[in-house]
């Protein structure tokens, strides 16, 4: 096992190289760099006019026709200020250098390093991504097991019918609609809609602390989490369902085991295989695909809100910086995905198999 772990640990790093030159390279080819927008800010226009069409943008390096009006002296310092003044292939090779480092650079527009803000930001990330991914395994385990146990029966079919109203409804629209039930848009007032903390946060005790915390993350985890249940339980119940069947379930029972100790040691095992199989998927989805909408809604400053505000200004540091720690931290959770299937079933053997 320990050189499967080994095997896969060195995968990551031509994995995030491929994926940072790809990015690298296709990011080259959009429109409106910061080049542009530093120009169309200077004369004038906001950061929309910096990647207007029409071949109005020679290029990401490149001022073209939107710098004309400016002394090609101030373009070329603008240029040098933001590295485009060297080759393509050298500023790759740069970034590539100090991201061995570990460092990110400076972010174009926000005036500080691109690792104090994603440390800065990071937090809010972790605390939706994390309380939700708990949340839905908690519930939805315990929840499909029991569907599996009570098969077509009246608590099957209505929990199912709760389950798919809860999934056909977008994350963003149950959002808004807790905010203007619960949140002081029409009805009450019981929870904060913005922030992660409330003002006086740093003058509360230490249990007041906690209790705060959890009070501001009610609304966006639940808003979260509204989308996951439906599929993570229908996954349970279907593999509890499957194994049940098993011939292996019938001789266990012959041998006069309890109906429980039939589900919790034989069949449990065997069932939580394709669950633990999505677990990884599952957190990323919400840590990274999620979070964006329910960040902006409650107004959270959180990587995801951080990083599409910074594709959209073109500020390259962040944005390569970002997707470094994106796709760092997901081959880590695939990874730490692949190693539960130990924990479940020891009969699977890691050293046979090859990364």
């Amino acid at each position: 096992m320990l050189r499967y772990i080994a095997r896969r640990l060195l995968l990551i790093l031509p994995t995030l190289l491929c994926i940072l030159v790809v990015n690298f390279v296709i990011v080259q080819a959009a429109p409106g760099g910061p080049v542009e927008q530093a120009i169309a800010r200077l004369q004038g226009f906001g950061p929309q006019g910096a990647g207007g069409g029409g071949g109005e943008v020679a290029g990401v390096g490149g001022a073209g026709r939107s710098s004309r009006g400016l002394d090609p002296a101030l373009v070329e310092e603008i240029k040098h200020h933001y590295g485009f003044d060297k080759p393509m292939h050298e500023r790759l090779w740069l970034m590539l250098k100090n991201y061995a480092h570990l460092d990110f650079g400076d972010s174009f527009f926000r005036g500080a390093k691109v690792t104090d803000l994603i440390l800065q930001k990071l937090p809010t990330s972790i605390s939706l991504g994390l309380w939700a991914t708990l949340i839905t395994y908690l519930v939805s385990i315990p929840l499909g097991i029991r569907k599996a146990v009570r098969n077509g029966s009246a608590f099957d079919v209505w929990s199912s019918a709760a389950i798919i109203v809860g999934y056909a409804m977008p994350a963003f629209l149950f959002a808004i609609m807790l905010i203007v039930v619960f949140a002081g848009g029409s009805y009450v007032s019981w929870f904060p809609v913005q922030g992660l903390v409330s003002e006086d946060f740093d003058s509360l005790s230490t249990f007041g602390k906690i209790g705060d915390y959890l009070w501001h993350l009610i609304l966006p985890v639940s808003a979260l989490v509204i989308g996951g249940f439906a599929t993570l339980t229908i996954l349970t119940k279907n593999s509890f369902l499957n194994e049940i069947s098993r011939q292996y379930v019938v001789t266990a029972r012959a041998k006069g085991l309890t109906e429980r100790g039939v589900l919790y040691g034989h069949v449990f095992r065997n069932a939580m295989l394709l669950v633990i199989a999505g677990i990884p998927q599952a957190f990323i989805e919400v840590f990274f695909a999620g979070s964006l909408l329910i960040e902006t809604i409650f107004n959270l400053d959180g990587l995801g809100r951080m990083s599409y505000e910074a594709a959209v200004s073109r500020d390259y540091p962040v944005v390569f910086g970002a997707l470094f720690l994106f796709t760092l931290f997901g081959l880590l959770v695939k990874l730490i995905g692949d190693l539960c299937y130990m924990l479940i079933d020891p009969r699977i053997d890691f050293s046979a198999r090859t990364a």
